[in-house]
């Protein structure tokens, strides 16, 4: 099981790295907005973020309920913005910022909390 949660997690380091490549990419460009990157990354990083609670929750690991609710409330969030925002015309200044720095706080909680 814990080959499973292993595999499972390098997939969500993917759709991370696709979020926040996205983001980046896009840093120096007039006309920002979302990405099909973005999109696909944030689709990535909630359903295998669920998965991986699943997981862990199957092998009575130790889970911070508060923490997983704070990062599922932000991952929520940057779906359906990505969703949203990926039909609608550029420039999406608002959308992309918010999208890229909702994905690095996310990271923050992940690594400090």
């Amino acid at each position: 099981m814990e080959l499973a949660y292993n595999l499972v997690l390098i997939v969500h380091f993917i759709g991370l790295a696709s979020v926040v490549g996205g983001f980046l990419v896009q840093m120096r460009s007039a006309e920002k907005g979302v990405n099909p990157a973005m999109w696909h990354g944030a689709l990535t990083q909630l359903v295998t973020g669920v998965i991986l609670v699943g997981l862990a929750e199957m092998q009575d690991w130790d889970v911070d309920h508060a923490k997983i609710g704070v990062k599922l409330a932000l991952t929520v969030v940057i779906t359906v913005l990505a969703f949203i925002g990926r039909k609608k015309p550029l420039p999406q200044t608002a959308f992309w910022g918010i999208i890229g720095g909702a994905s690095i706080v996310n990271i923050i909680i992940a690594v400090l909390w």
